[in-house]
C-alpha cells in the first residue's frame, strides 16, 4: 500500500488513564513508523505562545548583520552550539552546501553534570532579549514530548516502558533554528536541504505548516509532509532505525526550493534532534532480529555513530 500522507496521532491518548486509548496510540504510532517513518502529533507540551515567542526571537537574530552573527560561530565544535553560517552543511554524499544558516541550542545541565558529559556550553545572545529564554523553554518542552513518544515506541517494541528514559535524559539533543534565506538566483544543484535521513533517535519539528518538507514513501514517491497548526511532525532517525534493525523506518526527506514566485520569501524551521547519551549501545535489539529479519548493522555506540555522520555531512573534518 502506497502511503500518500503522514498519519496524525494525539499524545493525549497516550497520557490518558484509559488503557485502551493508550494502547491505540502505541499501535498507531508504531504502525506509522513501520510504514512511513513520520507522524503529525497533537497534544504535545508546546504552547502556541512559546512557539510565537521563539519564532519572533529567531527571525530577529537572523536579521542581524552577518558580522554580528559570525561572532557567535564557535570554532572547533562542529557547529554543536551557536551559529553556523550559510552553506557549511551538506547532505551525505552531496558536495553542494545546503541553502541555509542555523543556530544550535544544546542540553541544559547542572554544573555537577557539565564535566561528566563534556557538552559545549550554550552561547548567550545579547542583541535579542528573550532569545535564550525562549530557546531553553522550547528545548525542555520538546524533550519532555519526545520522552513520551519514545515510551510509546518502547511498548510497541515489546520493551519496558521507561527503556529509553535513562538513555535520553541529559542526552546530546539539539534544538536547531534554521533560516533558509530568499533565493536570489537560479540555484546550481542546491536545495534548501538535500535528501537525507536524520542522525538521531527521533526528530520533533515545529512549523511544518507550509509546503517544502517532503518525505519519500516506500515506493520512492515524494509526498508533502504538512501538519496542522497545532501539530508537530515527528520522524524516526537513523539511530533508532539501526537500534530496531530497521523495523522502525528512518525516512529520507528533503526541503525543496519553493516555486519561483515565492523565491523572495525566507523560510524558518525549528527541529529538535533527540539524541541519547554518547555511551548508548545502538546494537540491534534481539527482539527485532529473526530468520526473516537478519541483523543488518554492526554494533556501535551513539557517540561513535554521531562522529561518523558529522564527518560525512561536513560539520567536522
Amino acid at each position: 500500500m502506497s502511503v500518500k500522507k503522514i498519519p496524525s496521532v494525539d499524545l493525549r491518548d497516550f497520557l490518558s488513564e484509559d488503557p485502551a486509548r493508550k494502547q491505540q496510540f502505541v499501535n498507531e504510532i508504531g504502525k506509522a513508523y513501520e510504514e512511513i517513518g513520520f507522524v503529525a502529533l497533537k497534544g504535545h507540551f508546546l504552547s502556541p505562545e512559546l512557539v510565537e515567542q521563539l519564532y519572533t526571537s529567531v527571525k530577529a537574530f537572523f536579521a542581524l548583520p552577518t558580522e554580528i552573527k559570525e561572532q557567535y560561530e564557535v570554532a572547533g565544535i562542529g557547529g554543536q552550539r551557536g551559529f553556523t553560517s550559510f552553506g557549511k552543511e551538506h547532505a551525505k554524499g552531496k558536495k553542494e552546501g545546503d541553502l541555509k544558516e542555523f543556530w544550535h541550542f544544546g542540553q541544559y545541565l547542572e554544573d555537577a553534570d557539565k564535566e561528566k558529559f563534556g557538552y559545549p556550553d550554550n552561547v548567550p545572545v545579547k542583541e535579542i532579549p528573550g532569545f535564550d529564554a525562549a530557546g531553553k523553554e522550547t528545548y525542555q518542552q520538546l524533550e519532555k514530548t519526545g520522552i513520551y513518544v519514545l515510551r510509546a515506541l518502547a511498548l510497541f517494541l515489546g520493551l519496558e516502558e521507561q527503556y529509553f528514559d535513562n538513555k535520553v535524559l541529559k542526552g546530546n539533543s539539539i534544538l536547531r533554528a534554521i533560516h533558509y534565506p530568499p533565493i536570489l538566483e537560479e540555484p546550481k544543484g542546491a536545495v534548501r536541504a538535500g535528501a537525507h535521513g536524520d542522525i538521531n533517535l527521533i526528530t520533533l519539528l515545529m512549523g511544518a505548516q507550509g509546503k517544502g518538507l517532503q518525505v519519500q514513501n516506500h515506493e520512492g514517491e515524494w509526498i508533502d509532509a504538512i501538519a496542522e497548526e497545532d501539530e508537530l511532525v515527528i520522524n524516526v532517525g537513523d539511530m533508532l532505525s539501526r537500534h530496531t534493525n530497521n523495523k522502525l523506518k528512518s525516512t529520507i526527506h528533503q526541503v525543496v526550493n519553493p516555486p519561483r514566485e515565492l523565491w523572495g520569501s525566507p523560510r524558518f524551521s525549528i527541529p529538535f534532534f533527540m539524541h541519547p547519551i554518547s555511551e548508548m549501545d545502538l546494537s540491534c535489539l534481539d527482539n527485532c532480529i529473526d530468520a526473516e529479519h537478519p541483523k543488518l548493522y554492526e554494533d556501535i555506540t551513539a557517540g561513535e555513530f554521531l562522529t561518523q555522520r558529522l564527518r560525512e555531512i561536513g560539520l567536522i573534518k
